[in-house]
């Protein structure tokens, strides 16, 4: 399988119309070419080793990202920051198949970076 590259995934906090914070799980796409039949699937767990409280699987189907673009692909709560969220995607770069897990480890609300390419704050995953 071939090395994911200029792919990346994170978590940011912006802000509504009504000045409340939301957060949104992005998919960033760093490279000159489209990534096709995005499969993304998230899970969290409060071990590494995975003998705790596991939340919820969710799987998201993005059919197209364009080149240097940046896609919403969830919703998430603060309550689930304290937990290892996992996300394993798997896209098409013309028809050769890419796949990678990315994790964020537990982290609190304050503990955010600058992510550029959406000029939000937030943590992106390793």
């Amino acid at each position: 399988m071939p090395q994911v590259a200029g792919v990346k995934i994170c978590i940011a906090k912006s802000t509504n119309q009504m000045g409340e914070s939301e957060w949104h799980v992005y998919l960033i796409n760093n490279n000159l070419v489209e990534l096709t039949n995005v499969m993304i699937v998230s899970k969290g767990y409060d071990s590494l080793d995975k003998t705790g409280k596991i939340t919820s699987t969710l799987r998201h189907m993005i059919e197209e990202v364009s080149e240097q673009s940046v896609a919403k692909v969830e919703a998430i709560t603060p309550e689930v920051f304290e937990f290892y969220n996992e996300f394993w995607v798997s896209y098409y770069i013309v028809n050769e198949l890419f796949d990678k897990k990315f994790m964020i480890a537990p982290f609190k609300e304050f503990e955010l970076e600058v992510i550029p390419e959406l000029e939000l704050h937030g943590r992106l995953a390793e």
